[in-house]
């Protein structure tokens, strides 16, 4: 194998899988050092600076970074990454907050942009082109900023103070609001001078269920996003006494704990798949059932039934999952009667997708498969070089992570293109570095004690009591004990292990006390070979190898499998020459002007 290239910062961004795993890249076990130290502040803003909603992401996340923490490889259960950026928030000291955001010029530059929808994509756009001397008008239909995150997530788990609070740190910057205001024509926005227009309008047709008895029924059969919506802005109140909701997304799970939380006296969850197969995060799935609704799997809509023209009930197919050999699911009928749920409402919660009705087809932005617009993906401009796209309006529905992601690189974009740059080949480049976290002969400048602590639960509100309140917050997040216990299961991965092959003796000292034997001396070869060769095989092919630079005096090579290193410093603390150091890598994407 050749030897590992870690100068452009790429191989040891890997290692730091949480980071790594972050559609935002936010440096995960920095922030966690500082909850540790008791100082949210600092670790808010540097969540802030790369994720935008600390408060909003602390509670609602889809949380990709846990799937990828390393914790998860010494016991079954990742760090709480999600709920410890809860408690930066939680405890933060909002007036230092406010007093550290950036600086807003008073001579603008110049140049304006629409922003077209007020959800995460739009309002990270704004955070990031303001401080530009940029002019930035926003428009949104609905009367207050955070589009999706506002109508669409439930108060219960994201209470409005939270969410008011972060978007306003980004209208405060001097963002010029049209709220309250549809836009039914981008043809008519790109007629006001405005220099480049940045679409951010989410997904924001649900999709409807052409049964039998639809058109019958429609008085009590709602569409779960607009239902969300109608219930957050307080246009509905109540619902029957016994409710159905289709289908097994994270929508569906707001809409049932809604439900019960309106009146409804019985509500059950319906999807066609196995439950194993749900879309819903296992968390949001545990929410419900800890409330005590019921989880229908394996039952296909055939039809809803009405008696003189009122809905009351809808009838299923009962089926099984049947795989090929591929592992192509079909789902096939039981041939058993079908299966009739009594019910007064119905929320159809079965996906979204993109609208794009008011814009005009003869703008030179073209549209392709599903009516999506065609974008560059890695700069997000569309064929009309004064467009970009941004969140669930690019590619589709993903979550608010994913939108803050692209909408920091859409606005790197919209920088260079109205600076007149190329929004291809000059974009920057992130920002790395590695600094030795050497403190004296065997101390290091963080803690990393690699023993079995098991993930603690996060409090909830009494069951009886949140379900009769919808405003109610009914996770408690971790007291500031529960957070340090929490903080201290994170293994600090992004410590690398650096080596030095011109100080190593070939001792073996760092072999005999790695606790993973994740350290091999060896002779070299082609990859699939080598990895097969080391103490423990090394079989994640997606972590890549440490290869030291040349050979050795024995002419051997120092491998060193990424994959299950723990980063407990114990290689360096034990090698003689200091061939092994442990030094803090940091990695920052480029934002717009930075």
């Amino acid at each position: 194998m050749k030897p590992t290239d870690t100068q452009d910062g790429h191989h040891y961004h890997k290692v730091v899988d949480c980071q790594y795993a972050c559609p935002a890249h936010t440096p995960v076990p920095e922030y966690i050092r500082l909850i540790a130290a008791g100082r949210y502040t600092d670790a808010y803003m540097i969540n802030w600076e790369s994720n935008v909603f600390p408060g909003v992401l602390g509670r609602t996340c889809d949380r990709p970074c846990e799937p990828a923490c390393r914790r998860g490889r010494v016991e079954d259960e990742p760090v709480a990454i999600c709920r410890l950026k809860r408690v930066a928030a939680d405890n933060k000291e909002a007036a230092e907050v406010a007093a550290r955001m950036p600086e807003i010029p008073t001579h603008k530059n110049g140049k304006k942009v629409a922003l077209i929808g007020g959800g995460p994509a739009s309002l990270t756009v704004a955070r990031d082109l303001m401080p530009l001397g940029y002019e930035v008008h926003l428009y949104d239909d609905q009367p207050l900023g955070g589009g999706f995150m506002r109508s669409q997530i439930p108060s219960f788990r994201l209470p409005a103070d939270v969410l008011n609070q972060e978007v306003n740190y980004i209208l405060d910057m001097g963002v010029i609001t049209q709220f309250s205001t549809y836009v039914d024509s981008l043809k008519a926005i790109l007629a006001r001078d405005y220099d480049a227009v940045f679409i951010g309008t989410g997904a924001p047709r649900g999709r409807d269920l052409k049964l039998p008895g639809r058109e019958e029924g429609t008085a009590n059969i709602h569409l779960g996003i607009e239902w969300l919506a109608n219930v957050a802005f307080e246009h509905t109140d109540k619902v029957g006494k016994k409710v159905i909701v289709l289908g097994g997304g994270n929508t569906a799970m707001d809409c049932c704990r809604t439900a019960l939380r309106l009146g409804a006296e019985q509500v059950n969850v319906v999807v066609r798949s196995p439950k194993t197969e749900m879309k819903a995060s296992p968390w949001e799935i545990e929410d419900a059932e800890r409330e005590g609704i019921p989880i229908y799997e394996n039952h296909v809509p055939l039809e809803f039934v009405t008696e003189a023209g009122k809905l009351v009930g809808m009838k299923f197919d009962r089926v099984e999952a049947v795989y090929d050999e591929s592992g192509k699911r079909s789902l096939v009928s039981l041939g058993q009667e079908p299966v009739l749920i009594e019910c007064d409402d119905v929320c159809i919660a079965i996906g979204q997708d993109n609208a794009f009705p008011w814009i005009e087809r003869d703008l030179g932005l073209e549209f392709g498969k599903w009516d999506m617009p065609l974008l560059d993906p890695d700069t997000f401009q569309s064929t009309n070089d004064k467009v970009f796209f941004g969140g669930d309006a690019a590619f589709g529905p993903a979550n608010v992570i994913t939108a803050v992601a692209q909408a920091h690189q859409a606005a790197v974009s919209m920088d260079l293109f109205l600076q007149g740059k190329s929004v291809k080949t000059e974009r920057p480049d992130p920002h790395t570095n590695l600094v030795s976290q050497k403190m004296g002969i065997h101390e290091w400048s963080y803690d990393n004690g690699v023993v079995e602590d098991v993930r603690y639960a996060v409090p909830h509100a009494e069951v009886e009591t949140s379900i009769k309140d919808r405003l109610l917050e009914v996770e408690l997040g971790y007291d500031e004990q529960l957070a340090f216990a929490e903080a201290q299961r994170c293994l600090n991965c992004d410590a690398q292990t650096v080596f030095t092959e011109d100080k190593c003796i070939e001792c073996d000292a760092c072999t005999d006390i790695c606790p993973t034997n994740c350290i091999n001396f060896v002779d070299n070869g082609e990859e699939e070979d080598l990895r097969g060769r080391l103490i423990v095989p090394a079989t994640n092919v997606e972590q890549d190898l440490l290869v030291s630079e040349g050979n050795l005096k024995t002419g051997r090579v120092m491998v060193k499998d990424e994959n299950v290193c723990l980063h407990c410093g114990l290689c360096a603390e034990r090698c003689p020459t200091a061939a092994w150091d442990m030094q803090k890598f940091s990695f920052e994407m480029a934002k717009a002007g930075v």
